[in-house]
């Protein structure tokens, strides 16, 4: 195949011949050529799926040890949630396409607002932080704007695993002495809330049954990933999650899910 890259797209048949195409003027700017009859073939690297990256990094902070996630993708979104979690005390080591994270000493709960409220994903802390230490303070995603709460199904399900949630000026307060296991029915198969809980749970006492849960891949790593550090999770995948809780998580090496859309499209 061979293709020259401009701003608009020109399908060109694998029948016609190339000397009966019209050549660009130089300089030209406004057509895309692709020319097929080219067997593809090869391999190609699928990058880390980004919504897997992001919720394994604030699961980390379950581990009372040292996390090494390979295949990160290489984005914004990444090292903003490892900014926040620096700030919460993780120690954060940068590889090739990796990622090490030393939670041992988390030295804060309180997550920053100006950065939070940025980035969606980071709100995934309040369940590990919760679990582990008993107290989190997360503002709302997109911060303290007027309207329904994106976090309702989240905050209703720590209230059954036993935590108090106070929601005020867009920051979620949640206080647990010790979460205790529950069955949980979610109102819809949410993936955050799915995930949210899972990771709550995981140091819970007892059991919780996830019924409604979401079945997405990046649930079904999540648990993979809380597995190799310990946790007790079956059903991943299926609309039935049951987490046994532990009473801590161990170092892993763990390699992030493939990103499908990615994968899809190549």
């Amino acid at each position: 195949m061979w293709c020259r890259s401009l701003n608009t797209l020109k399908l060109v048949s694998a029948s016609d011949s190339l000397a009966d195409q019209p050549t660009l003027a130089q300089g030209s700017n406004s057509v895309l050529e692709v020319w097929g009859n080219s067997k593809l073939e090869g391999h190609v690297q699928i990058s880390g799926a980004k919504n897997s990256a992001l919720v394994l990094m604030a699961g980390a902070l379950l581990c009372s040890g040292t996390c090494r996630l390979g295949n990160v993708p290489a984005l914004a979104d990444i090292r903003g949630m490892a900014e926040i979690l620096a700030i919460l005390g993780v120690k954060i080591k940068y590889g090739q396409d990796s990622l090490e994270l030393d939670a041992n000493h988390i030295r804060c709960t309180d997550a920053p607002y100006e950065l939070v409220s940025k980035l969606r994903a980071s709100f995934f802390a309040i369940g590990p932080l919760l679990a582990r230490m008993g107290t989190a303070k997360v503002p709302l995603p997109g911060g303290c704007a007027i309207g329904s709460r994106p976090v309702e199904i989240h905050v209703k399900g720590l209230k059954q695993l036993g935590a108090e949630v106070i929601i005020e000026h867009g920051v979620v307060h949640a206080y647990a002495s010790k979460l205790k296991g529950a069955k949980i029915y979610l109102d819809y198969p949410s993936v955050g809330a799915t995930e949210t809980l899972m990771m709550a749970a995981t140091l819970a006492e007892g059991e919780t049954i996830l019924d409604n849960a979401a079945q997405e891949p990046e649930v079904v790593d999540l648990a993979n990933f809380c597995c190799s550090m310990g946790a007790k999770i079956t059903g991943a995948g299926t609309a039935t999650i049951t987490i046994s809780g532990v009473d801590k998580l161990h170092d892993t090496d763990y390699n992030i899910v493939p990103d499908r859309i990615e994968a899809g499209t190549f």
